[in-house]
């Protein structure tokens, strides 16, 4: 019997696969006994352990080390940094309102700690990226306040202009927070150009381990109010005691990942391949965010008559993973908020798949994959291979 194609996983937007290097480094930490608050040897130990994931951490992101705290994940990062409470210099200062982008993670669109009434969706482009005239008429009159972009889009890939929005941010007084999740590891991070007052980073978007993220401060005088509170771990800015083994694979992740931004090239040579070869396949597929500039490594496309959902169970019926929106609102696929902030059509929306590569993928993963979607288009609907866009 004919051995079966190992399975291609090209969703590395909803999560990495762990790098060797990290595994390696958890098992050994696993290994060890220790409080990272413990005086003892051990707890010294272990207490080592984290500040040298904090130092790589803090490199990828261009910050001085104590600008790094670590919490549970991207969503817990994003909740701490959406709070209308925050220190400057000493002084405590209560942030009037929450603008945030349209297309931002669902865990920025609840408003972390802001309520309901105080949120302003700032519009965006039919590429998703913010409208900046749009932005400076809302912020303009306001009292200091927070605004909250995403760095890059976990859908599209479309990378926002965080330069523009950081000075306008910084132009009529208010905070602005980068959430990084998707861009760190992809892209260089660099809050003082984007003169972002926080960031936010996930470890398992670049081959870290999942449930371990960071908060990432500018200037370690200026920071919202924590969300966890109890022990002091973590320069008192989230209580409770640290995963240590985590912390370690986020650190050799993080290492790793900014060892290889430079070879990111790669991954855009192989996205210009996949959209050629998924257009010579059905003329009539879109690229969703195509004149805006992207992450190399992520292509969200869709061809008009051919379900996502249906998609989705033909390539995983072949040992193809890929995905259709947020994995965050997996198990069941409804319209995307990205594609309808960005004005597509809901009928298009509904058909919208997501391809997103990483360390691992390789010109074979991408070669089987066009092998698999022409095979589910003639099943689907074979006219697509004819019909002109």
């Amino acid at each position: 019997m004919p051995r079966r194609s190992d399975p291609i996983y090209l969703d590395h937007n909803a999560g990495a696969p762990l790098r060797p290097g990290v595994r390696e480094s958890m098992i050994e930490v696993l290994n060890d006994t220790g409080n990272a608050s413990s005086v003892h040897t051990h707890g010294r130990r272990a207490r080592g352990r984290i500040e040298e994931a904090r130092d790589k951490v803090a490199r990828l992101c261009g910050v001085r080390t104590r600008a790094v705290t670590f919490v549970s994940g991207g969503t817990e990062a994003n909740m701490t940094a959406l709070s209308p409470a925050w220190q400057d210099q000493g002084a405590p200062v209560y942030l009037d309102k929450l603008f945030r982008s349209a297309v931002e993670h669902p865990s920025v669109v609840t408003g972390g700690r802001f309520a309901v009434k105080d949120q302003v969706v700032i519009p965006v482009d039919v590429d998703g990226r913010v409208n900046l005239d749009a932005l400076r008429d809302l912020v303009r009159d306001a009292d200091p306040s927070l605004i909250s972009v995403m760095a890059a889009n976990n859908e599209t890939g479309v990378i926002q202009p965080l330069a523009e929005i950081g000075a306008v941010a910084k132009e009529y007084g208010h905070f602005f927070h980068v959430d990084a999740v998707q861009a760190a590891g992809r892209m260089k991070i660099d809050p003082e150009t984007w003169n972002a007052d926080i960031m936010t980073l996930s470890a398992h978007k670049f081959g870290g381990p999942q449930g371990i993220g960071a908060v990432v401060v500018r200037s370690t005088a200026r920071v919202p109010s924590p969300l966890m509170v109890g022990g002091g771990q973590e320069n008192w800015r989230r209580g409770g005691t640290e995963n240590v083994a985590a912390v370690a694979g986020f650190g050799v992740a993080a290492e790793t990942a900014l060892e290889e931004l430079q070879d990111v090239g790669h991954l855009a040579d192989l996205r210009a391949m996949l959209e050629r070869e998924l257009r010579s396949i059905c003329p009539s597929t879109v690229i969703f965010g195509e004149t805006a500039d992207r992450l190399a490594n992520t292509c969200c496309f869709a061809v008009p008559g051919i379900s996502a959902e249906t998609a989705l169970i033909a390539f995983d019926l072949e040992r193809v993973s890929i995905s259709s929106g947020s994995a965050c609102s997996s198990g069941k696929v409804s319209v995307s908020h990205v594609l309808t902030a960005m004005g597509v059509d809901e009928t298009l929306a509904r058909c919208a798949l997501r391809i997103s590569m990483g360390w691992d993928t390789s010109a074979a993963d991408i070669e089987r994959f066009l092998e698999v979607w022409p095979k589910i288009v003639d099943r689907l609907n074979p006219d697509a291979r004819h019909e002109a866009a």
